[in-house]
């Protein structure tokens, strides 16, 4: 039984080790950084501005886990938006707004560097192309282009 009990103890603390770094996946931008964890916030919330979008949420559950006596990575979830896509984009379906606003993630690794990393828009809105048509996959391929480059001057 010991040894069950440790065997399934060492599987857990292995696969929160290889939780750390964010894979690349289908629809996402990856993007690692040399960057502290606080710097590539800071960094996200003024390149969103320098392009034109603003921080609608933030939310993590690294300060909350603190408070608890627990430490883990930072990981902050960064809702970017600004009004003119949304009205834009609520004219062409209702229920793409759901989606609204598109995040961003920064994660923090165990060099002490941090990771950027987002859906693209374009894949975020896809299932709506239906409701929305071309115009919708537009605006979607705009905010592509939005995303690139706050997550290229976050990066510098």
């Amino acid at each position: 039984m010991y040894f069950k009990r440790l065997t399934a103890v060492l599987a857990l603390a292995a696969s929160a080790a290889a939780a750390g770094n964010i894979a690349p996946r289908d629809g996402w931008a990856v993007h690692e950084t040399s960057k502290t964890y606080e710097q590539l916030i800071q960094d996200v919330r003024t390149a969103a501005k320098a392009e034109g979008m603003g921080v609608v949420t933030q939310a993590g559950p690294t300060k909350a886990a603190a408070a608890r006596g627990i430490t883990i990575p930072g990981n902050r979830v960064i809702g970017l938006f600004n009004n003119d896509f949304a009205v834009k984009i609520l004219a062409l379906s209702t229920a793409a707004m759901i989606e609204a606003p598109v995040r961003i993630y920064v994660t923090e690794e165990a060099d002490g560097s941090a990771t950027l990393a987002y859906k693209l828009p374009s894949f975020v809105f896809a299932p709506y192309a239906g409701e929305g048509g071309e115009e919708l996959v537009n605006l979607a391929a705009q905010l592509d282009r939005r995303f690139a480059l706050i997550a290229e001057r976050a990066r510098k």
